[in-house]
């Protein structure tokens, strides 16, 4: 992959869409470093029709103790890009990123880096597709997000809100996300919980599972997904779920659906287990195809 050097990427959009790959280092807007990758779009000039969105790029984000360089994430990369662009990146505390994961807070600002830069490459659609962590932050950025001349977002609690131009998505895929913050009724959250809130769990996410984990609580407490879901109309919602995800049960998806008020589409996958490493090519490919083609 071509290699460009760190530091800002232009704020207009360039003409012609960038055509090779290229990995980099952003900036989140308070100063961390966020690896990025594009993939191109693999449909040629020859492909038949539909078959590849010059003008879309997919932004990914990964589920919590992934990266962009995974397998599963590389799978959804090479599924997706058949149809489209395909942003890829590690958040904070992940893979190449600095910083510390916050586990959902400060993490919608990598994602807004990461969308920026996709736009900076010149294109002018942007979707997001989330996974686990990932699905709750691109609810919560599809909610503070939005257009040039929209609506301002309604901020959080504290009454900190986020801004940056061409950070907006024009459309969120959410998958195997969680409706509600501190969720710890199934076994695999309440193993997640200790990761997370005790020395110990730390350790073992730091050097078991290469994630370097922010040990201070939330403050404040961000808008949690199901009241984010209620907020990215107009633009197209997508919420995938298993009906075998261990972490997070039906009602989940549910909720968040139905906090959409009948403005999402809602996918309930039969024998789907968690996130991005139980997503097969099909599903992906049908969540690619959704991507291209679903409009306002």
């Amino acid at each position: 992959m071509t290699s460009v050097s760190e530091g800002r990427f232009p704020s207009s959009s360039v003409p012609l869409i960038t055509r090779g790959a290229l990995r980099t280092t952003l900036r989140a807007g308070d100063g961390v470093r966020i690896e990025a990758v594009y993939d191109p779009c693999t449909a040629g000039a020859d492909a038949a029709p539909g078959a590849g969105d010059a003008r879309t790029a997919i932004v990914v984000a990964h589920g919590f103790t992934g990266s962009a360089d995974r397998p599963a994430v590389r799978r959804a990369v090479r599924v997706f890009s058949q149809r489209a662009a395909v942003v890829t990146f590690s958040f904070r505390g992940h893979g190449r990123s600095g910083g510390r994961s916050t586990v959902g807070d400060r993490e919608v600002l990598d994602l807004a880096a990461a969308v920026a830069w996709a736009r900076s490459l010149g294109h002018t659609r942007i979707v997001t597709a989330g996974f686990s962590m990932g699905g709750s932050v691109v609810l919560r950025h599809g909610a503070l997000y939005t257009a040039p001349g929209a609506d301002a977002g309604p901020g959080e609690p504290g009454g900190r809100t986020e801004a940056h131009k061409e950070a907006h998505a024009d459309a969120v895929v959410s998958v195997s996300a969680p409706a509600r913050w501190y969720y710890r009724g199934t076994a695999p959250m309440r193993r997640l919980h200790w990761m997370v809130t005790r020395p110990t769990g730390r350790f073992v996410g730091r050097y078991g599972f290469r994630t370097r984990i922010d040990r201070d609580d939330w403050d404040p407490v961000p808008l949690s997904p199901v009241e984010a879901a209620g907020l990215i109309a107009p633009r197209p919602l997508l919420i995938v779920h298993g009906d075998r995800d261990p972490y997070f049960p039906l009602d989940h998806p549910r909720m968040l659906a139905h906090a959409a008020g009948g403005a999402a589409d809602l996918w309930l996958e039969p024998g789907m287990g968690h996130a991005e490493n139980a997503a097969d090519e099909t599903l992906l490919t049908r969540i690619a195809d959704w991507a291209t083609t679903r409009e306002p």
